[in-house]
């Protein structure tokens, strides 16, 4: 299966995020599916991530040539990263239980990385080569930690991603105001009309 690789799908406001949303409806078992079942898809989408995360990678191009070979760290990042932030969300706190395999994750995302991150406008290293898309997943993930982000850290009520809340004053709803907040207002829309059309027929 080929994933379309559309903006919609970079909701989550930083790469990690985005990565974590590939599973989709999370929480419905009789609807849920990865993305990544097809290593390929790590690939496609490392490549779209390159363009709609250029800002947070400094525009650095991420490199996935062998996606079967990566993908058991790249969706190890995957699962500690959702695991741990979600239940941030839910519990309005970092659960200490969920920091060893989210860190051990991460490291291994790193391990064998030869780059320098952090420098002034290049906050994943020097934007002219190209840095390994499990490398910098890990770097995303790990900047997840800071307590402004954290605080600003929602799951979506229509789709159950994760996003980060940029909003002023901290009250976006949707991850996507687009698609989820439409078809939530859609939904209520349809629910209205139909309990109008049963109370006049009541």
């Amino acid at each position: 299966m080929t994933v379309s690789w559309t903006p919609h799908r970079f909701t989550g406001g930083i790469l990690a995020l985005d990565t974590a949303n590939t599973v989709v409806l999370r929480n419905d078992p009789g609807k849920t599916f990865d993305r990544f079942d097809d290593p390929a898809e790590i690939a496609r989408f490392a490549e779209a991530a390159s363009g709609f995360r250029a800002t947070e990678l400094g525009g650095r191009r991420l490199a996935a040539p062998e996606p079967d070979s990566i993908a058991p760290v790249v969706l190890s990042i995957r699962e500690a990263t959702d695991r741990l932030f979600r239940h941030a969300v839910t519990e309005g706190a970092i659960a200490t239980r969920h920091l060893p395999d989210f860190l051990t994750a991460c490291a291994e995302g790193l391990s064998g990385s030869a780059t320098e991150i952090g420098a002034p406008g290049r906050p994943f290293g020097d934007p002219a080569t190209p840095i390994a898309f499990e490398a910098a997943l890990a770097v995303s993930a790990l900047s997840l930690l800071r307590d402004e982000t954290v605080a600003r850290l929602r799951i979506c009520p229509n789709c159950s991603w994760l996003f980060i809340d940029r909003s002023r004053n901290s009250s976006r709803l949707w991850c996507d105001m687009a698609v989820c907040g439409n078809r939530q207002k859609a939904n209520r829309y349809y629910r209205r009309r139909t309990a109008a059309r049963e109370a006049t027929n009541a």
